[in-house]
């Protein structure tokens, strides 16, 4: 209904649940008997039917393999109905996580979509040929959900009347355009999601004014690499209130039954016009069939006339379900229903109900088909009458004819349009259902009034409830709101993601041709990164609060459907081959651990199987990265981008090799993580793998100089070893040199008891191997409770990198931990290959060069993912040590900590990018006024991929939630630090 507002900054009750006290917005006070999990966002593919019965039909059938740890009895479930549905979910009982949030935010320019024979994905398949060209492998939308195979899917779609194309998808410029690579040149806010989805909210601000998509090209691609990146709030288009607000808020009254309620508030003094254009549709997958396979598209009279007289569209696809598209008016009610069937095997029949706006006319069905509009596009015939952008040129265009009058399509929507009075509102109810006829009682209610107003509710208050047991606290309002949003983007950045490899074209992964993917995954950034990254995925397993969907992520990676026959992990789309920092045994311990502490199940059986599949991983590993067999590694970027002097994924331009610290140490990181779990066998490997690698990481022997550490330093740098043998050390301070610090592990006496023969070996293998005394910290030289320290870094080490570390003047920034040390900003790094100088400077933003990619910097900038396992590192070290290590924090400040109390100090800075400050300013928003002071923004949180080294202003891609989401961990281990010492960040 369309409503007035009573004062101009008076929220409405849509953006005020995101910054009450409450727990429906961030600020929850949590259960102290259920302290939350890290979660990871989703899982391997759970049947449609509620049975264990699984029924793919791409003929990839080992990807229907049982839940994870599926014979470890589950406790009983938690009191709250999330945590119920939770259980009944992982158990197979109700397929709640069936829908979510499933949609990418972009699927034009993707690798998926490239059929170029240049490899170019941007220019092969641009934004301007989106909105009528079909896509082979996901769809995208605003706000949008699908069910777990993306089938048929659901999204927003908007018009101010004075855009030239409907407002479908999000806009951003590409990597050709972009000063900085491609970007999303939008503003929307991942505000509330449980695990099942049984609740979620997403904001999208849409200007009154025509969207300035030339504006931001045309000012994108003037700037210099010098510059800044040109926003859409740079651009005035939100200036004075002159947008609206959309809110769309889901909540599941059964596992499929969906209701969908769209809320848009007129923001400025004027009354606006607004169309408003729910979408309902099937991904197209009929295009590319085999001939036999075709689609049939008929008018089927036998089956095609329901009831009420609709007539109906049959579609027979690969799978050969009939689709039926009838729409009908209730005449008593004015709502249109328009109603999605499915007949077959794969049985997915759904109605969506849509209802009316107080005011304005009831809303019109529009029907098209999802198929590409070869004539607008290429100059050739169609082969289907209606195609993608009928309803765009419906309602832009005013093209009666470029939709079925028969009602007929695979894409459809309910056309509403009216306008919106200034500092007013308009509310629509939607309910997407399998339910032909609901009970007498919610007919009676009202489907889409008074019984969807009562499910809506219960389900918001249910998600309350479960963040009371996952929130921090101790901590202010504002941190419970931050990381609240945190959890509800990592939901949010689930998508499904489909490829098949032997489709490809232009021999792009031409290796992995093994690969059928067919999963729901976590993304990094649903817009700027809209496929999984491995290292990425680790992180967000680690960081979410669903230990299901956590293993499912990091078990499939392992699959014989990912992983490459030679034991190598994928990397991400635009090329598998690359190498990814081996950080999977890190987070399936960590999770393993986590579902254990919080949860109470010890699930063996998901860390017995991974681990099995980590070590053909971990052979590759050895076999591939370490060509000298010195134990000394490779590995490429390994996903720090630019930090090298050279572009590590090519070879060196002065010939010879590149022995790697970070290389290294992740593989001694990798021994360690594997070393105490499976056997007495793969313990005693793995454990004397590590003290090799250690010792050809930290000191000359045997003869070989292989070492990375630099005694005259104090720190590890990368080395160039020519082909004479020369070998030149690359003096660059960097995040390399602190990565050796990953490497630690803390043994209790009892773990080592359990296995008598590991003990037996260690304690042979300690005698006998004299170089081992300087890798171990020995039981007969015990540290707090007589543990056994294993690491890369002796004490004495360890306190000259971390000098470095905490000196202000290098690594420690205000904000975290810089990922170059800022001593390079008046002392940039030099090697010069004959005249040809390569350079590396301190850059705190963005990168200034398009070295090596140039759309992210490890010169400067502070990353939260590899900045928590810094912190991590600090406390097991201090798990051993204790008291007896404590070190000046920061350097030069006389004030010394313990390490566990730095870590905190690092944390609490990282903290702080997010945090409000007295002045109401968020350091992340950058000093942007519309960001700090404006009550429509100013409870809203971004979290960027990386942040500016001096001033904590967020850089990249803008929806990172999966590994900045870290921040919600931090913020919990700060509330419980809070609880315990009464002091914390307010």
């Amino acid at each position: 209904m369309a409503t007035s507002a009573e004062g101009k900054r008076h929220l409405d009750s849509a953006a005020s649940s995101t910054a009450s006290t409450s727990s429906s917005s961030p600020n929850a006070a949590p259960n102290a008997s259920r302290p939350p999990a890290p979660d990871d966002p989703n899982g391997e593919k759970q049947s449609d039917k509620q049975s264990h019965h699984h029924h793919h039909h791409h003929g990839h059938h080992g990807h229907h393999t049982p839940r994870d740890g599926a014979t470890t009895p589950l406790p009983p479930p938690a009191d709250d109905p999330e945590s119920r549905r939770l259980a009944d979910a992982d158990a197979m009982r109700a397929h709640w996580r069936r829908w979510g949030p499933y949609l990418s935010e972009r699927a034009w320019a993707t690798v998926r979509e490239d059929y170029s024979h240049d490899g170019d994905a941007w220019r092969n398949f641009p934004f301007s040929q989106a909105h009528a060209r079909a896509y082979r492998w996901c769809e995208d939308g605003i706000a949008g959900i699908s069910d777990n195979h993306q089938r048929l899917c659901f999204a927003l779609a908007l018009w101010n009347e004075k855009d030239p194309i409907l407002k479908e998808r999000l806009f951003g410029v590409t990597g050709h355009e972009g000063n900085h690579g491609e970007d999303a040149k939008e503003l929307y806010f991942y505000l509330d999601s449980t695990p099942t989805h049984s609740y979620m909210k997403y904001l999208y601000k849409y200007p009154i004014e025509r969207y300035p998509y030339e504006q931001l090209v045309s000012e994108s691609s003037k700037r210099s690499r010098q510059e800044g990146e040109y926003e859409v709030s740079d651009t005035g288009v939100f200036d004075n209130d002159n947008y609206f607000d959309v809110f769309v808020e889901y909540a599941k009254a059964d596992v499929n039954d969906i209701l969908i309620k769209i809320t848009a508030h007129n923001r400025s003094g004027n009354d606006a016009p607004l169309h408003i254009l729910p979408h309902l549709w099937f991904r197209n997958r009929w295009s590319w069939a085999d001939p036999d396979q075709a689609p049939e598209v008929s008018d089927d009279e036998d089956e095609g006339v329901n009831p009420s007289g609709s007539l109906v569209f049959t579609v027979k696809d690969r799978s050969k379900p009939k689709m039926r598209v009838p729409c009908s008016t209730d005449s008593k009610t004015g709502d249109v229903s328009l109603v999605f069937e499915t007949y077959g095997e794969e049985s997915l029949n759904m109605r969506l109900r849509c209802g009316n706006v107080q005011g304005w006319n009831p809303p019109t069905p529009l029907f098209t088909g999802n198929d590409t509009n070869l004539k607008a596009l290429f100059g050739t015939e169609n082969k289907a009458k209606y195609c993608k952008d009928g309803i765009n040129d419906r309602v832009v265009h005013n093209k009666a004819d470029a939709v079925n009058p028969k009602n007929k399509g695979t894409k459809a929507a309910a056309w509403y349009k009216g306008v919106v009075p200034a500092r007013g509102s308009v509310e629509i109810n939607l309910r997407l259902s399998d339910v032909v006829e609901y009970p007498a009682s919610a007919v009676e209610a009202g489907v889409l009034s008074g019984d969807f107003d009562g499910v809506m509710s219960q389900r918001l208050a249910e998600a309350d409830e479960f963040y009371e047991s996952i929130l921090a606290k101790g901590v202010s309002p504002d941190l419970r709101s931050i990381q609240r949003q945190a959890y509800a983007g990592m939901m949010w950045s689930k998508q499904f993601y489909h490829y098949v490899l032997r489709h490809g074209k232009n021999g792009r992964n031409k290796d992995w041709k093994h690969m059928y993917i067919d999963d729901i995954l976590s993304m990094p950034d649903k817009w700027e990164y809209p496929f999984f990254a491995t290292w990425d995925l680790a992180f967000h397993a680690v960081s979410g609060i669903d230990p299901w969907f956590a293993k499912q992520q990091l078990t499939l990676m392992t699959r014989e459907w990912y992983l490459h026959p030679n034991g190598q992990m994928p990397a991400y789309e635009w090329n598998f081959s690359d190498v990814n920092p081996p950080v999977h045994a890190w987070a399936a311990f960590r999770v393993f651990k986590i579902e254990k502490k919080y949860f109470g199940r010890e699930d063996r059986v998901f860390l017995e199987r991974i681990f099995q599949k980590l070590l053909l991983n971990f052979t590759w590993w050895v076999n591939r990265k370490d060509k000298e067999g010195l134990n000394v590694f490779e590995g490429g970027f390994l996903g720090l981008d630019n930090i090298a002097v050279f572009n590590r994924s090519e070879a060196l331009p002065i010939g010879g090799r590149l022995r790697q610290a970070d290389g290294t140490s992740w593989v001694a990181m990798f021994s360690l993580n594997i070393a105490p779990k499976p056997s007495t066998d793969i313990a005693s490997k793995f454990f004397e793998h590590f003290l090799y690698i250690s010792d050809a990481l930290s000191w000359k022997s045997d003869g070989v100089d292989a070492s990375l550490w630099d005694e005259q330093d104090g720190f590890f740098y990368d080395n160039v070893v020519l082909h004479n043998g020369t070998t030149i050390p690359l003096r660059v301070r960097s995040l390399v040199g602190l990565i050796p610090l990953f490497a630690v592990l803390v043994l209790e006496p009892d773990q080592i008891d359990q296995l008598p023969g590991f003990k037996r070996r260690m304690n042979w293998f300690l005698k006998n191997f004299d170089f081992t005394k300087r890798n171990v910290a020995k039981i007969d030289a015990p540290g707090e409770g007589k543990r056994l320290l294993l690491s890369l870094v002796p004490a004495d080490r360890l306190r000259r990198v971390l000098t470095y570390m905490l000196d202000e003047k290098e690594f420690l920034s205000p904000y975290g931990i810089r990922s170059l040390s800022k001593f390079h900003k008046d002392n940039p790094y030099v090697f010069y290959t004959d005249s040809q100088a390569h350079r590396v400077d301190f850059i705190p933003a963005e990168s200034d060069s398009g070295l090596f990619g140039g759309n992210s910097n490890w010169r400067g900038p502070i990353w939260l993912a590899t900045t928590f396992l810094i912190i991590e590192s600090l406390q097991r070290f201090h798990y051993y040590y204790g008291d007896t290590f404590k070190i000046e924090c920061p350097t030069g400040s006389g004030i010394e900590m313990n390490l566990d109390q730095v870590g905190d100090n690092v944390m609490h800075r990282c903290i702080r990018i997010f945090q409000r400050a007295g002045d109401r300013r968020r350091p992340v928003n950058g000093f942007r006024e519309l960001f700090d002071r404006d009550p429509y923004f100013g409870n809203y949180v971004l979290f960027y991929e990386y942040f500016h080294a001096e001033t904590g202003m967020g850089l990249g891609a803008s929806h990172q939630t999966g590994w900045t989401g870290l921040v919600a961990s931090m913020i919990l281990k700060a509330g419980l630090h809070c609880e315990q010492m009464g002091v914390c960040l307010r």
